[in-house]
């Protein structure tokens, strides 16, 4: 079986390899994270749990962003491309 590279979008140069499906899933998750990190900041009691709320608002950021620009460097890395946007043979 062959893989086929993803599209690449002109004005980035990068290949969405994300599906539509999971784009959503990734921009709700990561709002959701951003935004329990930063609620749960403002009532920290130690250091500890300074640097995992701050950990949290980075995952969720980090999900926003390859949710939003439709692209996964690691995905990219793994070559892995969903079956739904490989192109017919």
């Amino acid at each position: 079986m062959t893989v086929r590279p993803a599209a690449v979008h002109p004005a980035r140069g990068r290949s969405i390899n994300i599906t539509p499906a999971e784009r959503a899933g990734r921009i709700i998750v990561g709002l959701a994270g951003i935004i329990v990190g930063l609620v749960l900041l403002t009532s920290a009691g130690s250091i500890l749990a300074v640097v995992l709320e701050a950990l949290l608002i980075a995952a969720g950021l980090d999900l926003l962003i390859t949710g939003a620009l439709g692209h996964c460097p690691l995905y990219a890395r793994l070559g892995h491309v969903p079956t739904s946007l490989r192109s017919p043979r």
